[in-house]
C-alpha cells in the first residue's frame, strides 16, 4: 500500500512524562517504529486536568505526532496503543497533504519534546462564553 499522512494525538500519563520526558518520547518512537511509521514531527501539546477521569487518570498530557505510514498498519498501531501502558487514549486521523505539511511544520517550529519539557508548562486559559440575552419580540 501507499504511504499515507497521519496525525495522531496521544493522551499520555502526565506524571510519567514529567519524570522522564526523553524516555516517554523514545517509547512513542519505538511504538510507531514497529508499524514502520516515518515520523515527521512530534511534541507535547497540552498538559492538564481532564474533563472526566479516564482509566483512573485525572490529569493527562496530549502529545501530537505527524507521521507517514502504510495504510495497512493502522490496525497494528491501534492494537499497540491499546496494549501500551504509556498510552491512555489515542486518536488517529488521516490528513490531506497541504494541511499535513502546514501543521507538521508548525509543530516542528514550536520545539521538540525535550525543550518544552524543560520549561514549566502553563495551563491554557479557559475561555468562558458570555450568555447571550434573548431578544424581546
Amino acid at each position: 500500500m501507499a504511504q499515507r499522512l497521519y496525525e495522531c494525538m496521544f493522551l499520555l500519563d502526565s506524571g510519567r512524562f514529567a519524570t522522564d520526558p526523553q524516555g516517554t518520547e523514545t517509547q512513542l518512537r519505538d511504538l510507531l517504529g514497529k508499524c514502520q511509521a516515518e515520523i515527521v514531527s512530534m511534541g507535547p501539546w497540552q498538559d492538564g486536568k481532564l474533563a472526566y477521569p479516564i482509566d483512573g487518570h485525572k490529569k493527562g498530557l496530549h502529545f501530537l505526532v505527524y507521521f507517514k505510514m502504510d495504510g495497512g498498519q493502522v490496525q497494528e498501531l491501534n492494537r499497540l496503543c491499546r496494549l501500551s501502558d504509556q498510552v491512555i487514549r489515542h486518536m488517529l486521523i488521516q490528513q490531506p497533504g497541504k494541511l499535513f505539511d502546514m501543521m507538521s511544520h508548525a509543530l516542528a517550529q514550536h520545539g521538540t519534546a525535550g525543550e518544552q519539557a524543560a520549561a514549566p508548562a502553563e495551563p491554557a486559559a479557559a475561555v468562558v462564553a458570555e450568555p447571550v440575552a434573548a431578544a424581546a419580540t
